[in-house]
């Protein structure tokens, strides 16, 4: 859980974003302004371009895109997941993660999106995807498992919570004025959350079978020696 763990991240996520945008607009077109998908789509493709600057560590790649998308996603995602990265940036550091740092980073991370938005469990937005990820997240992290496990669970808790805003009233947001009509409509900053979330996971999982690979490699090597 390296810095090229955290740009192999950032790609994925903005392969996600692009593959899934026409999803988030008509989420958002649902019950907002419909601008999500093209507005997270315009974000991530300006980070994609950074990243093959120089970076000291994870905490650097996700400052940077803390502050790409603060400056180039409009709308209510520029804030909200421009100060995640950011208190997410600051959790990590430029240190190699482990599956507690990891844990910590997401809990930093949603507790930037709730102080942002002050939004909470049960008001249909983002925070019902980020709550349960990170709850999953410091129990996988608590029980032993890998830091590409606890993403995993963070990703998978993290599409139960998007799921569940169907059936919840929306209170936070553009959507809060549909009222009871909100009902029925998944959240589309909840579903980029997963978006981002599996990213996380596969980056790290990606990074994982490499290592094992190069260890497979390295112990055949010492063996025909």
């Amino acid at each position: 859980m390296d810095t090229a763990w955290a740009v192999r991240w950032v790609r994925a996520a903005a392969d996600a974003v692009a593959e899934h945008r026409a999803e988030l607009v008509d989420l958002d077109r649902a019950i907002g302004d419909g601008d999500h998908g093209e507005n997270m789509d315009r974000g991530f493709t300006a980070v994609r371009e950074k990243l093959d600057d120089e970076f000291t560590g994870p905490g650097a790649v996700l400052k940077m895109v803390a502050m790409t998308l603060m400056s180039k996603v409009g709308g209510a995602a520029g804030p909200l997941y421009g100060t995640a990265f950011l208190r997410a940036a600051t959790s990590l550091g430029d240190d190699d993660a482990s599956a507690e740092a990891v844990a910590a980073m997401l809990a930093a991370a949603r507790d930037g999106v709730v102080s942002r938005g002050k939004a909470e469990v049960g008001d249909a937005t983002m925070v019902d995807a980020w709550t349960p990820a990170v709850d999953a997240a410091v129990q996988a992290a608590s029980s032993g498992a890998s830091p590409a496990d606890v993403l995993t669970a963070a990703a998978d808790a993290a599409q139960t919570g998007a799921e569940s805003t169907d059936a919840l009233q929306a209170r936070k947001g553009r959507a809060s004025y549909l009222g009871e009509r909100s009902i029925g409509h998944r959240d589309p900053g909840a579903v980029s959350t997963v978006l981002l979330l599996r990213a996380a996971a596969s980056a790290a999982s990606a990074g994982a079978e490499s290592a094992a690979g190069a260890d497979g490699d390295g112990d055949a090597a010492e063996s025909r020696g």
